[in-house]
């Protein structure tokens, strides 16, 4: 197994859409002079963005958090250009991307540094083989003050393994329960 560089990200972009939209090479500015957390194409792998879909922990209603049991009530939704995370709390979102994995490919998901330098965890199951979908983000705030989440930059960066051959049983072969998802999804069983 060994991680996959640029240009072999580039073919299977072309060869089986595995990232839409993509972005050929890193994005660090727009409309001019303005900044922008970065986002695409990267030596060994591919810096995702984080939509302006969020879900925000909240316990005003004193629910449980129980992964068997998930009560939406747990989170204020929100559609924003920048997302305030609570001190020492968390949210959801989704990336930007739609993301395909060829069947001899998993991928690992860590946050940007930029984010992490902050105190703001990024924390992302990796992308088996043959999953596909919008991926769930996970952003923790961990320090005693409000954190802020830029949406539509980067927030994450996938590494991309390739197997030395292809397995057996894929995550579509197990019709796994996270497939072909949209937009944020909570806790399933």
């Amino acid at each position: 197994m060994g991680i996959k560089s640029d240009a072999w990200i580039c073919r299977m972009v072309k060869k089986e859409r595995m990232i839409e939209p993509f972005s050929p090479a890193q994005v660090r500015r727009v409309e001019g002079s303005r900044s922008i957390i970065s986002y695409g194409l990267c030596s060994y792998g591919y810096d995702l963005r984080v939509s302006n879909e969020f879900k925000v922990f909240t316990n005003v209603f004193n629910t449980v958090v129980d992964p068997k049991a998930f009560d939406e009530r747990s989170f204020v939704n929100l559609e924003t250009d920048i997302c305030i995370v609570p001190p020492n709390s968390f949210a959801l979102a989704r990336s930007v991307e739609y993301f395909r994995i060829p069947r001899d490919v998993i991928t690992i998901c860590v946050g940007k540094s930029t984010y992490a330098r902050c105190g703001i965890i990024v924390n992302v199951t990796p992308f088996e083989p043959e999953w596909e979908g919008h991926v769930t983000l996970e952003i923790s705030n961990t320090t005693p003050l409000p954190a802020r989440i830029y949406a539509n930059e980067g927030l994450a960066q996938v590494l991309v393994f390739g197997g030395d051959e292809v397995c057996e049983i894929s995550y579509a072969d197990r019709s796994g329960k996270y497939m072909r998802q949209r937009g944020i999804t909570i806790p399933r069983i």
